[in-house]
């Protein structure tokens, strides 16, 4: 019975992020849904001078409107909201650790009492919602918010899958190369944003973000593994865990994997994941 637990504890991570390789399925098909049944949306594309005071960040609100009764719309809004909350307080907690005890601690004041990191942490709560307050002006000078989120995800996402990548496969790599390297691909993705946005490079739509995504993961791979050349690696035995080739089978398998059902499996889950996205690249390209 434990070790069936545990097999289903280890899966559940999997399950968990499954849905949100979709995010931009779910995104885009609702927004497209409300461009055929929503007359304001319509209009907005044909001309958006037309279109009055909406945009296309209504499209999903305005199709709740006019498509669900009274009560589920209440039910609608209540979801939506409380979706974001639970992002905006994940997304909260997950920076007042990331810097009260990978940053602070690590760099700033080592060793002391937890409290105090409590008290840092608490602190960086502040700043952090402060500054998603200062974003949403930020935002607010896009077109969309798919755009902005598009332009975050190449400053931010693009080098750290990068840094992952080569962290994992690669056990020469030294967390200095990494950091150089995340810092470097962040610094050219914004730097391919700014040319963008000077007129340097015609670049229309989504096309600025995609490019500045590629870049910030070429420079962010090409910065480590020259770092690397010339930064100490950190000692093999250290490496369980961390590194593919330098951890054990049995830690990084599950050895009861094949008695779990195939929605819990995490190969099928992959093979499902990546067959369906390049169906959709096919067919919306």
């Amino acid at each position: 019975m434990a070790t069936k637990s545990m097999s289903a504890a280890r899966s559940t991570p999997i399950i968990g992020a499954f849905p949100k390789m979709f995010v931009p399925f779910i995104v885009v098909i609702p927004g497209m849904i409300a461009g055929v049944l929503v007359s304001e949306m319509v209009a907005f594309k044909a001309d958006p001078a037309e279109g009055g005071d909406i945009d296309y960040n209504d499209a999903i609100l305005l199709l709740i409107r006019d498509v669900l009764p009274n009560g589920l719309l209440g039910i609608a809004i209540a979801g939506l909201l409380a979706a974001f909350m639970a992002g905006m307080a994940a997304n909260i907690s997950s920076f007042n650790t990331v810097f009260s005890y990978d940053l602070w601690q690590q760099y700033v004041k080592k060793d002391r009492p937890d409290d105090y990191y409590l008290r840092v942490g608490r602190w960086a709560t502040v700043g952090a919602t402060a500054a998603a307050v200062g974003t949403a002006l930020i935002a607010a000078g896009y077109d969309n918010l798919m755009d902005y989120l598009q332009t975050l995800f190449g400053f931010f996402n693009a080098p750290l899958f990068a840094t992952f990548i080569l962290g994992m496969f690669w056990k020469r790599m030294t967390p200095t190369a990494g950091w150089v390297g995340l810092v470097s691909g962040t610094a050219a993705a914004i730097t391919v944003d700014r040319l963008v946005a000077a007129g340097v490079f015609d670049l229309p739509g989504q096309g600025g973000a995609f490019v500045a995504a590629a870049a910030a993961f070429v420079v962010d791979i090409v910065v480590s593994v020259a770092v690397t050349q010339v930064t100490a690696p950190k000692p093999v035995a250290e490496l369980a865990g961390l590194v593919y080739s330098e951890t054990p089978k049995e830690q990084r398998t599950d050895p009861e994997a094949h008695r779990l059902p195939w929605y819990q499996s995490p190969v099928p889950l992959a093979g499902i994941a990546l067959a369906l996205v390049v169906a959709l690249n096919v067919i919306f390209s």
